[in-house]
């Protein structure tokens, strides 16, 4: 008789275990955010604000989205044309962030709310010699340092197809001298460095799989590339774009054209899960939150037709997932 107890107590044990585990699946949430854009991109958690930025690419406008009072304000950014593809802070300064104007850095300085248009101030050529190709995704290293790369422009008569091979990347050191890392990019698109520092991981969305390199901080040298996800091996359909790196070393990694969000060990290569997200071009991911537990994810409408309008409501929203059950890294600025 009494050999039941325990038996009686596992049983009751796994049961909990079970059903803890089912709450906690269907605590996820996944909610639009704000209004709609056309390509969004870049997103960028302020955490001295508690709000979120991220720019409408063709559009040439940089967004603050408040989850607080779920405000959301817009600044045209006056580019004349020229897209606007990252916008990141300026370290120790309160409304300052360095943004792509096309192939340059420049400097703007908005307060989150008001709608009267930027005059960006030069920052640094990137390429400018380069008329056919242009900036793209960038982000901040541990010390500080941006680092951005480029992308070859549309095949004719496309609106997603692009030039292989015509982008490179590059690091902009704090006294603005750049440095060309890797040449032959198709598109130069998501970033994020190890927790240890050593590692960086970069995705050339064309190639369809993360990267990983040895990673110096000290000087922001990387070396040894080596793959630790490809999309095609994995039978994913669509291309990496931007990407973060959460608390426990695991990777998020947007799929253009696949709706969904994955999470990939980088030091396994598995993949851990994927997150369905209503909008077939996701675009980037970061953290936000009063305790980086909220996942952003912006989102593109692009060449849609009438049938993909339909099916994807929410094209070009930005989304916010919570119950996670995991918490991620900050954004980093931009020191000058």
């Amino acid at each position: 008789m009494y050999p039941i107890i325990p038996l009686l107590i596992l049983s009751l044990i796994s049961v909990i275990l079970f059903v803890l585990w089912m709450v906690h699946s269907d605590m996820v949430t996944i909610e639009e955010v704000g209004r709609p854009v056309g390509l969004g991109e870049g997103p960028y958690w302020d955490e001295e604000s508690q709000t979120l930025y991220f720019i409408d690419l063709f559009n040439h406008e940089i967004h603050n989205y408040n989850p607080k009072t779920k405000e959301h304000h817009s600044v045209n950014v006056e580019t004349e044309g020229k897209p606007v593809t990252l916008v990141v802070k300026v370290k120790n300064e309160k409304n300052k962030f360095v943004i792509s104007v096309k192939n340059h850095l420049a400097v703007v300085n908005w307060d989150g709310i008001s709608s009267k248009p930027l005059n960006p101030e030069h920052l640094a050529d990137i390429e400018s010699s380069n008329a056919t190709t242009r900036l793209n995704d960038g982000k901040c290293d541990p010390s500080n340092r941006l680092w951005a790369g480029t992308m070859g422009p549309l095949l004719k008569g496309t609106h997603d197809q692009f030039e292989e091979e015509k982008g490179a990347f590059y690091i902009i050191h704090k006294n603005l001298t750049v440095t060309k890392q890797l040449s032959k990019i198709g598109i130069s698109n998501g970033l994020a460095w190890s927790l240890d520092k050593k590692k960086m991981y970069f995705i050339d969305s064309l190639k369809r799989r993360v990267d990983s390199y040895d990673y110096d901080d000290a000087s922001g040298v990387i070396s040894n590339e080596k793959t630790v996800f490809c999309l095609k091996k994995n039978n994913i359909k669509g291309l990496p774009d931007g990407m973060t790196i959460d608390a426990e070393g695991m990777l998020w990694v947007a799929v253009y054209g696949g709706a969904c969000v994955l999470r990939i060990n980088p030091n396994s290569g598995e993949l851990l899960h994927t997150l369905k997200i209503p909008s077939l071009q996701t675009t980037s991911v970061a953290f936000g939150g009063p305790n980086l537990e909220d996942l952003y994810v912006t989102s593109a409408k692009v060449g849609f037709t009438e049938e993909m309008e339909k099916q994807y409501p929410f094209a070009g929203h930005t989304f916010r997932v919570t119950g996670l059950g995991v918490k991620g890294t900050p954004s980093l600025p931009m020191q000058l």
